[in-house]
């Protein structure tokens, strides 16, 4: 088994950066010039400055996610596809596979940049103990006679 790369500031910058960019760990970690996951990680554990550089990447990339969402669903280029008829005419078929598919990566995104930035794109809940957010108590009500 191979020892793990040493660290440096020039590549966990390469690695936040790419991060921000919107493209995975695992995505990263496939190129040949970047260390295995599991060297990241030890890194992350040993390393104050580069888990708190980390950190912000990912809560950035939660940004960049969320624009990806409004371009996948802004995009209806391939809602459509040509089909050809018997007769050798053309039509335009839905393509619901791809809408779909679309639908996917959507979603994904949505809850990946809930889950890096909860404030920003989670769910809200309100609860009585937020300070924030309080819960109205009751309603004051004055009978006059």
């Amino acid at each position: 088994m191979p020892t793990p790369r040493p660290y440096t500031a020039e590549i966990g910058d390469v690695i936040c950066q790419r991060l921000v960019d919107g493209e995975s760990l695992r995505k990263i970690c496939l190129s040949d010039d970047m260390p295995a996951a599991s060297t990241i990680f030890k890194w992350l554990a040993e390393n104050e400055a580069f888990a708190e550089q980390y950190a912000r990447a990912r809560e950035a990339q939660a940004d960049t996610l969320a624009d990806e969402i409004l371009d996948i669903a802004d995009d209806g280029a391939n809602d459509y596809t040509e089909k050809e008829r018997p007769d050798g005419s053309t039509y335009d078929a839905f393509d619901a596979e791809h809408v779909q598919r679309s639908r996917l990566r959507v979603e994904a995104r949505k809850w990946i940049a809930a889950k890096l930035k909860p404030k920003k794109y989670g769910d809200k809940t309100l609860l009585g103990s937020d300070p924030d957010n309080p819960l109205p108590t009751g309603i004051n009500v004055t009978f006059r006679d």
